[in-house]
């Protein structure tokens, strides 16, 4: 009988094979470097074939307005723009500015939520990005009480 132990001991010796031959699959590889060490949201827009960020009422960010612990704060986007190719959650005054990166599929609406660390009070971003490289956005500031990032 295999073990499940067994079963991830291989799977981790495949992807250890495929990795170091260059047939890794080239989704496992689909972050963007330049987006996550963005410090503004033209920046981290940029990077993912957005335009200069405009502000919208289409783009639709759910956030408290006081979070008590800056460790899990639950974000959620939205929004209501035909052709959708990209959603961004952006937190300015984190290390790392862009929180999550969304792919929006044709076929699905345009909303996701999770929950994000926040070291300080800060403005949010929610930016959708469409097929023909328009930047729109969405902001709200968080108060935090209790930093999660170090805090």
């Amino acid at each position: 009988m295999i073990t499940r132990r067994d079963t991830l001991k291989h799977s981790a010796v495949v992807a250890g094979l495929l990795a170091t031959t260059g047939l890794f699959p080239r989704m496992a590889f689909a972050w963007s470097k330049t987006a996550f060490e963005a410090k503004s949201i033209a920046d981290a827009a940029k990077a993912y074939g957005g335009g200069a960020p405009a502000e919208s009422k289409d783009v639709t960010l759910t956030a408290p307005d006081i979070a008590e612990n800056g460790a899990v704060v639950p974000l959620a986007v939205a929004s209501t723009l035909p052709n959708v190719k990209h959603l961004l959650l952006l937190v300015e005054k984190n290390p790392n500015a862009l929180v999550a990166k969304f792919d929006v599929l044709p076929e699905a609406d345009a909303s996701f939520a999770t929950r994000a660390k926040m070291g300080q009070t800060s403005d949010v971003y929610a930016v959708a990005i469409t097929n023909d490289g328009k930047a729109l956005f969405a902001k709200k500031e968080v108060k935090v009480t209790l930093g999660g990032c170090g805090g």
